[in-house]
């Protein structure tokens, strides 16, 4: 059954994220007579909304079931999907974004929590790593076919990136239906309660994940340093890389090609994450890709047209080896019989609220023209974060399995 959870979970991983639209969203939007000023505060709304959503799509996930919570938010992406198709307006701008927080809300934790759970359910949890980075790697090969022809397929139907991105929702769907029921695990070792669906119920879920956020500095660690990567990626490959690629003289007909590039650096490195070797710790890891990452982007400003592209694609490259790894040890922290699509919500919500106030940066320092001074910002910020991260690890002695999580040996690449 192992296999047949590894095959549907790449299946509904790549057409789930299958977002045809992402290339041309900007201009699109624009063409739509939005300004720059409402699209960016759409943006901050859509973070602001995944945040509100977390908590409860989460607790839903843990009550309802993981899969259950798949199914409904694949139906939520289809309806959202189709949204700007029939009112490619502000409103209709608005209620399409704030439909995509809701699906992806409902999955973000979900689909971690029902692979990992699976996984382990059937003796094969070392292969957890590789699938999370195999899933990643094959939805963005997806992308890198589909994106250079968004051009050519809006050129017959001008809605049809909208619409194919509603019909790969549709295939999630079918992909999240045919997913296994998983057995109950042994009693004593539950990982979430009975599905009693009360409103006191969500609220202990959600006082459990909170407490053991506090009880567990590790776990509260890694949560924080996934922000660098989350906000660095999210800002840059959605929100900047238009802009950016503009601003450098690129113009549109080739932003398809270039993100085409982009996905294939970080599917590669999504899908060998074990090439990281293991000289250093994968937390360790992970903060010296945020740096490589806040270096990109301060070469950006500094750099021309083919330097750009090349640093695009590099940020990229440390962008999918650092995910995967960084889910591992987010799962890997959490304790055993904690609720786990709750407190992969939790960390969502931190990574959301952070891109919130991004975005919203973002779109005041566009409308200045200081892109070049955001990216140098951005660069700095992160490098700062990384090096107080590290010193609170050295002076805190803090460790694997510190406070409620059970003791655990540092993750490897290769595991």
């Amino acid at each position: 059954m192992a296999r047949r959870i590894l095959r549907l979970n790449n299946g509904f991983q790549l057409l789930f994220n299958l977002l045809w639209w992402m290339p041309v969203f900007y201009a699109y939007q624009r063409e739509a007579g939005l300004s720059d000023g409402q699209i960016f505060g759409i943006q901050s709304i859509y973070y602001l909304a995944f945040c509100l959503f977390e908590i409860p799509t989460g607790m839903v996930a843990d009550r309802i079931g993981a899969r259950n919570c798949l199914r409904a938010g694949a139906v939520v992406m289809v309806a959202a999907n189709l949204a700007p198709v029939f009112a490619p307006s502000y409103t209709g701008f608005l209620v399409h974004f704030l439909a995509i927080a809701a699906g992806r809300s409902l999955t973000s934790g979900a689909a971690s929590a029902y692979l990992y759970d699976g996984l382990r359910a059937e003796g094969a949890d070392g292969h957890y790593l590789k699938a999370e980075g195999q899933a990643r790697a094959l939805g963005l090969a997806a992308k890198v076919l589909c994106w250079p022809l968004v051009g050519p397929v809006m050129a017959v139907a001008h809605a049809a990136p909208y619409v194919l991105s509603a019909a790969g929702a549709a295939g999630s769907l079918a992909c999240a239906a045919a997913l296994p029921r998983l057995a109950p695990p042994p009693a004593g070792t539950r990982t979430t309660p009975a599905p009693r669906r009360s409103y006191g119920a969500f609220l202990r879920d959600a006082a459990t994940a909170l407490r053991c956020v506090r009880a567990s500095p590790w776990l509260a660690l890694v949560m924080v340093q996934g922000v660098a990567v989350f906000t660095l990626s999210r800002i840059c490959q959605v929100n900047l890389f238009q802009p950016m690629l503009l601003a450098h003289g690129i113009g549109e007909n080739a932003h398809g090609g270039v993100l085409a590039a982009m996905t294939v650096a970080e599917a590669v490195g999504s899908a060998r994450p074990q090439w990281l070797g293991r000289r250093l710790s994968p937390v360790a890891w992970v903060s010296l890709l945020s740096v490589v990452l806040a270096g990109a982007l301060a070469g950006i400003a500094l750099g021309g047209p083919w330097t750009v592209v090349a640093l695009l694609c590099v940020f990229a490259a440390g962008t999918g080896f650092a995910y995967p790894l960084q889910r591992k040890l987010v799962n890997d922290a959490i304790p055993a019989q904690a609720p786990r699509a709750t407190l992969l919500s939790v960390e969502s919500i931190v990574d959301r609220g952070v891109c919130a106030l991004a975005a919203v940066a973002v779109g005041a320092c566009l409308a200045a023209g200081r892109l070049d001074a955001l990216l140098w910002h951005s660069a700095i910020v992160t490098c700062v974060l990384m090096v107080i991260l590290h010193l609170i690890l050295r002076r805190g002695k803090i460790r694997p399995g510190s406070g409620a999580s059970p003791a655990r040996q540092p993750v490897t690449a290769g595991s």
